[in-house]
């Protein structure tokens, strides 16, 4: 009962020629709507890529609308969207940016058809438009594309990354959320992200990092970008001169999803192994050894041997003074098996783990709070000042 009747037991059912009907009915919608876009005037054309957005938006499955996209694709639409993207008309900009939009989501073929067929260039250009809507679009439009591998290394060349960083600072709330994320994409096309990514880019990524909840995907893809702004001295100098950047770094630490805790404590062992006499205070300032505390034992693989590695740093005793996090993992297992079995060994030894990683915030919680106190002048103090 209510069970959905695939599409082949339709047409077995005799629905076939009423949805051939509807195929052929779409087609010739597509071929009118396509001959108004490649030989209309201004008008024409423009009412053409509105329909195109329309007709896309209309179809009732991903399915048809990927068929609908594709069949666009073939009617040969997308060279005169691409030069309708440089017209003297703002209309014109405007309905063929949202008509390349919708042909190209959900559709790689249609991106890199899209990218290859020459978008870019004008997308860029429209980036440094003076009118927020055609920036905003384009920068959606930039994401869309940059999502699709081979179009990556055309996005970088053509130079849009820097007025992407100018949208972090100056665009509307989306425009910054699209700019991040197709920075994003674009930090993963070559070895070397710092190609395209400068240290402009700091202050407003710390500024929307702070703003963000520290566990979203937007985050991960923030502090992904702070990571790799943290291997060149430019950016290390940005993080650290701006108000408030360790801070929020250290609170992404605590707070963060697995993926931006990564990033966010690649970021601060970056800082350290760059300077220790530079950063080590500056880090301990924030507050920074619970979260990493914390991250030894809950953290992703890479982010337990950061957080190791900068415990390490931010110490003060000599280094053969040390126990080795390796050494105590050691330790708790050989006392699990013995307690508990080889079989639950590892489950055993974690949570010993936890017990002294626990032990070790409640201990410097108190430490922290003993100084507090001692700062604090007695009432005889205060009285005879």
């Amino acid at each position: 009962m209510g069970e959905e009747i695939p599409e082949e037991a339709r047409e077995q059912e005799g629905e076939e020629p009423e949805n051939e009907i509807l195929k052929q009915n779409k087609q010739t919608q597509i071929l009118e709507i396509a001959e108004k876009l490649i030989n209309g005037g201004l008008r024409s054309q423009i009412q053409a890529a509105k329909e195109i957005r329309k007709l896309v938006r209309s179809c009732s499955s991903s399915a048809s609308s990927s068929k609908t996209r594709t069949r666009f694709v073939a009617a040969g639409v997308i060279p005169p969207l691409i030069c309708m993207l440089s017209s003297s008309n703002l209309d014109a900009r405007e309905a063929s940016l949202l008509a390349l939009l919708n042909l190209a989501v959900r559709n790689e073929r249609n991106k890199v058809k899209i990218a290859s067929s020459g978008a870019i260039p004008p997308l860029v250009e429209l980036l440094k438009f003076p009118n927020s809507k055609l920036p905003e679009l384009a920068t959606a439009a930039i994401l869309t594309l940059s999502a699709a591998a081979p179009n990556k290394p055309i996005i970088v060349a053509s130079g849009a990354a820097p007025l992407l960083v100018k949208i972090l600072t100056f665009g509307s709330i989306q425009g910054k959320v699209d700019a991040v994320t197709a920075l994003h994409n674009l930090s993963t096309c070559i070895e070397n992200s710092n190609v395209i990514l400068n240290a402009s880019a700091v202050l407003p990524l710390i500024t929307l990092l702070k703003e963000c909840k520290k566990y979203s995907k937007f985050a991960e893809k923030t502090t992904a970008l702070l990571e790799i702004l943290s291997n060149c001295e430019e950016g290390r100098i940005a993080i650290s001169n701006s108000s408030g950047g360790i801070l929020t770094l250290v609170e992404t630490v605590e707070d963060g999803s697995l993926v931006s805790t990564e990033h966010a404590v690649g970021a601060l062992l970056s800082l350290c192994q760059s300077c220790r006499t530079k950063y080590r205070e500056l880090i301990l300032k924030e507050g920074a050894i619970p979260g990493l505390l914390w991250l030894t034992v809950e953290g992703t693989v890479k982010a337990q041997e950061r957080a190791r590695i900068l415990l390490d740093l931010l110490r003060d005793s000599p280094r053969r003074e040390r126990l080795a996090s390796s050494v105590l993992e050691e330790i708790a297992y050989d006392i699990a098996s013995r307690v508990d079995g080889a079989d639950k060994a590892a489950e055993t030894a974690k949570k010993l783990l936890q017990d002294m990683v626990h032990s070790s915030l409640e201990l410097s919680m108190n430490r922290i709070q003993l100084g507090a106190a001692s700062c604090v002048p007695s009432q005889t103090q205060v009285s005879s000042l």
